[in-house]
């Protein structure tokens, strides 16, 4: 572990990535305005803004498009398919790249003198080579050298991108997320084929452990995975080298209590989606954390380290909210942690 990671304070809340709505600035505001940072005794917390992703304006400002934006000498354009790896760069990318160009400008505005934790997402390797296709139609996972290229140009696109976002946030703790939905598709061969009558072979651990480390490798403080899918893979997240799981919370069931548990003794951290991430009620903050305060009992864990192990979140992104749940889902995210680090018992 780098002594970047050793040293950061974890705990509070954050967002898992995406908003909804257009506007860049609006939601910049929101996601500074919200989570500002450490506060408290020894940070707890603290809230961790983020670099949002705004998938309604189109693509290339979708998950996957930002981030076939972000690769080196590998380029993709939007086919009714989806995103295909094509010969040079053309209007899919040049788009891409705008909408993360405004994306960082609203960010930067709303950073100034920002001192403390900032994540930036992107799509991991995996994720990304079953959602990008070859020239032929079929993902690139069918590929397993596609699968090695891809993997490489994103490691290099992400060690450039998060040099630029250093460069604009000075004062920034950059925590890398990685989405990884199709993780446990590709590990279990669900991910389907272009005729959709067959499934993509599943691919070895591994190999797949290795291409996680591979990428997470570039960034020299903290790493988290996010998944709400359900039977996230900690132990092999863990393995790759995650500092920090990201989920859906009520997607757990008790037969995940061993791994998790041997998990965050590891020092492994939890990022718990514990929010709904579509309209809804929302619960008092207190009964949304009940959950994880009966999982720290169940796995007879020191409640004195729920706030500093656990971070609140939405269940997953916020792209299909409106945007006044979408704010109020985000305070709650911030109230919940609050109540979790004032009362862990």
């Amino acid at each position: 572990m780098s002594e970047a990671v050793s040293t950061f304070v974890w705990g509070g809340a954050t967002g898992v990535g995406s908003m909804p709505g257009g506007d860049a600035r609006e939601t910049a505001r929101t996601v500074t305005g919200t989570f500002e940072g450490p506060a408290g005794p020894a940070g707890a917390g603290h809230g961790m803004p983020y670099l949002a992703e705004l998938p309604a304006r189109g693509p290339g400002a979708d998950m996957i498009g930002r981030t076939a934006g972000l690769l080196v000498e590998v380029y993709a354009r939007v086919e009714p398919s989806g995103w295909r790896i094509g010969d040079r760069p053309g209007r899919d990318t040049r788009r891409a790249a705008s909408w993360l160009g405004e994306d960082l400008d609203a960010l930067e505005e709303f950073t100034q003198g920002y001192e403390g934790p900032l994540k930036v997402q992107a799509v991991g390797p995996w994720t990304l080579a079953a959602a990008l296709e070859l020239r032929n139609g079929e993902a690139a996972l069918s590929d397993p050298g596609a699968c090695r290229d891809l993997t490489g140009s994103l490691a290099e696109g992400l060690r450039a991108h998060l040099a630029e976002v250093a460069r604009r946030v000075p004062g920034a703790q950059l925590v890398l997320q990685l989405d990884e939905p199709s993780l446990t598709a590709v590990l279990r061969g669900q991910i389907r084929t272009a005729s959709q009558y067959r499934t993509h072979r599943a691919v070895d651990r591994q190999l797949v452990e290795s291409a996680l480390r591979d990428v997470m490798a570039v960034h020299e403080g903290p790493v988290a995975v996010h998944s709400c899918a359900p039977d996230v893979p900690f132990a092999l997240l863990r393995r790759a080298g995650a500092d920090a799981v990201s989920f859906d919370f009520a997607l757990l069931t008790e037969r995940d209590d061993e791994v998790i548990g041997e998990a965050v003794e590891a020092g492994t951290k939890l990022f718990a989606g514990v929010v709904p991430g579509t309209e809804g009620p929302l619960s008092d903050p207190a009964g949304s954390v009940m959950g994880v305060r009966t999982l720290w009992r169940r796995l007879g864990l020191d409640p004195g380290t729920l706030a500093e192990s656990v971070t609140i979140t939405p269940s997953c992104g916020l792209a299909g909210a409106s945007p006044a749940y979408a704010r109020a889902a985000l305070a709650h995210c911030a109230r919940a942690a609050r109540s979790l680090a004032d009362n862990p018992e």
